[in-house]
């Protein structure tokens, strides 16, 4: 079922008049801004979000693992513009600030800023798989 009414086959609208029957706050996804990215497209939106949540794994994996500065910038970076594409404006700031920090800083190593960091996204990329999971659930 998920978005789609089993009885009607009408797609459940992501964002809009209906926000208070059960869907996410735009603190974690901003639906508005999703629904004018994807002109309307409900089919489009619900790709658009599944494609995200089956690869924010890899994107934090690629964070986690990165054996350079220059790396963890471009999986920051990767996580940035993904997010800020599905409107998940909180995590899109949050990799902003991971993307400036230098890894290789004596600093960022004793104070373990890195850890931090990572588990920083890592929270917010879980809230937003959470999310996504509540919207395409059966009803």
């Amino acid at each position: 079922m998920g978005r789609n009414s089993a009885s009607s086959g009408a797609a459940k609208p992501l964002a809009g008049d209906d926000r208070h029957q059960g869907q996410p706050s735009s603190d974690i996804i901003d639906l508005d801004y999703l629904r004018r990215f994807t002109s309307g497209n409900l089919a489009l939106e619900e790709e658009v979000l599944k494609l995200f949540a089956d690869h924010a794994p890899l994107y934090l994996e690629q964070l986690r693992h990165a054996k350079s500065t220059k790396e963890w910038s471009e999986a920051a970076h990767t996580i940035k513009g993904s997010a800020a594409a599905i409107g998940a404006r909180r995590l899109a700031s949050v990799a902003e600030m991971v993307e400036r920090l230098d890894i290789d800083s004596p600093a960022a190593r004793s104070e373990g800023f890195r850890d931090q960091a990572v588990e920083a996204v890592a929270d917010a990329l879980e809230e937003i798989c959470r999310c996504i999971s509540r919207l395409f659930a059966p009803e």
